[in-house]
């Protein structure tokens, strides 16, 4: 049987999730996950479907389409892997733990490319037979940097551009054009200590909870729509570079659980919220 999941959001009016299921069930389609949510400060309906059976896809979505409101956005897909390419810059944790995942199959994705403004990581990506592509900065401007890592990646049809500790402020040229589509793992638990060196700021401050947040990117500096965070327990005996040390395990598995999550087709973009399903 082939596997199908149907994404839906829309303005949420009654007997939505039964008019849908209705003719999935009229269809010979057996349901095997279904999850929806109502938002209802801004009456907005999500949700996500996975099935089983045998259909022709563009009729059971005009089907679906009829019992919807006008303004709904339906996606029906039948899973497979999704491309990613990869930024990264020195620090090799957030990096390597993604490609360990990919080499044992854990990761539902092709890595098509990695590209670095730095040469430190390549004998660790040329191991696992990717792509590396590693654009300098140096005496360009951000925008002329920006030019020449767009050409690379408009060679490839990808699906999300992720960037593994990437620790260059992207411009908004860049983030428009790759709209919903750039992951960001964050060293901090956004919304407190943004920007550089956030463990230090967070020891300053004598934090109890040290965290990483991964996000999509938009214009403002690190504040898009959050997907995944979490936190580790400290105590005073810990200075900044303990943090430091113990928030790295919790960004590569934060940033690891996101990329999942994105994947696997379970992100609703709601505003500058996400709705995880």
């Amino acid at each position: 049987m082939n596997k199908y999941i149907l994404l839906i959001d829309s303005n949420d009016e009654k007997g939505l999730v039964f008019n849908v299921t209705k003719i999935l069930f009229e269809n010979d389609l057996n349901i095997e996950k279904n999850n929806e949510f109502v938002d209802k400060e801004n009456n907005k309906f999500f949700m996500r479907t996975e099935f089983t059976g045998s259909i022709n896809l563009d009729e059971i979505k005009e089907k679906i389409k009829s019992v919807l409101p006008d303004n709904a956005n339906i996606r029906l897909i039948s899973p497979e892997k999704k491309n990613i390419i990869l930024m990264c810059t020195k620090e090799s944790h957030c990096l390597g733990d993604i490609l360990i995942r990919y080499q044992a199959n854990d990761l539902q994705a092709n890595i098509l490319a990695i590209i670095s403004n730095h040469q430190s990581l390549e004998n660790l990506v040329t191991k696992f037979e990717i792509p590396y592509f590693y654009i300098s900065h140096e005496n360009l401007t951000r925008e002329e940097h920006e030019e020449r890592v767009i050409k690379v990646i408009d060679n490839y049809n990808f699906d999300y551009l992720v960037l593994a500790k990437y620790m260059r402020v992207l411009t908004s040229t860049f983030t428009n054009k790759y709209s919903e589509k750039i992951i960001n793992i964050h060293h901090s638990f956004l919304p407190a200590f943004i920007g550089a060196n956030p463990y230090k700021q967070a020891y300053e401050r004598g934090v109890k909870i040290i965290g990483a947040t991964a996000h999509f990117v938009n214009d403002n500096l690190d504040e898009g729509p959050i997907i995944y965070q979490d936190v580790v327990t400290v105590d005073h005996s810990y200075g900044w570079k303990d943090m430091q040390k113990s928030g790295r395990d919790i960004e590569k598995i934060v940033l690891s659980k996101a990329l999942n999550m994105a994947l696997e087709d379970k992100i609703f973009i709601n505003k500058n919220r996400t709705v995880i399903l």
